[in-house]
């Protein structure tokens, strides 16, 4: 199912049957401030496991997820003042933070450090879809699973996981460019990976 949704005042009828396929066990691609995304209930360990083999990825390597904003992220990671204070200056926005998660994360997202990515993109879409379902969704880049081909295009997106993605919201064109990810663990930013955001107050 393709269901063409506003990007910047997302229908709450669209929101709200897609939040309703996620509570149910659904695998979702959705428009992110980066690329598509494709993501499933953090919750759901079978939707989970669903998303781990449509991208054909090792359980080793957990997947980030979406936070509705700084105080969802407080329920989901051990957050301190430091952290707290670079997470609001940047956040929402195209990063990806790495911290210690909670006890309210499942295992099978966390790292053997116990440590999680986390986002919250500066787009209306998945934040609306995070609110209407009450908890965090997965986010990872629709590509193909060599990585090779990133997915731009909704229609092509829904063509190439056909039966295997069960709502593709069109949310129009996505930057097509990573976000950048920094760890804050142990309150020392490190860069892991220079993307969109910008880098240069942890440098």
């Amino acid at each position: 199912m393709l269901l063409k949704v506003n990007p910047e005042n997302p229908q709450i009828r669209h929101i709200e049957r897609v939040a309703d396929i996620l509570s149910q066990g659904g695998v979702i691609a959705y428009p992110t401030d980066t690329f598509y995304g494709i993501g499933c209930d953090i919750l759901n360990k079978k939707a989970i496991q669903r998303v781990y083999q449509l991208k054909q990825r090792k359980p080793l390597q957990p997947f980030s997820f979406i936070c509705a904003d700084l105080k969802n992220i407080s329920e989901y990671a051990k957050v301190t003042n430091y952290q707290y204070k670079m997470l609001n200056r940047l956040l929402p926005g195209p990063y990806t933070f790495i911290l210690e998660g909670s006890k309210q994360v499942p295992k099978i997202m966390l790292t053997k450090r116990k440590t999680a990515g986390i986002r919250v993109p500066d787009h209306a879409i998945p934040i609306s879809l995070v609110q209407a379902l009450g908890n965090p969704i997965i986010s990872t880049t629709a590509t193909t699973p060599d990585g090779k081909h990133d997915f731009l295009d909704p229609s092509l997106l829904l063509d190439y996981y056909k039966g295997q993605i069960d709502c593709v919201l069109d949310g129009g064109p996505v930057p097509g460019k990573p976000s950048s990810v920094i760890s804050l663990i142990g309150d020392t930013p490190e860069v892991i990976r220079a993307g969109l955001g910008d880098t240069s107050l942890f440098e």
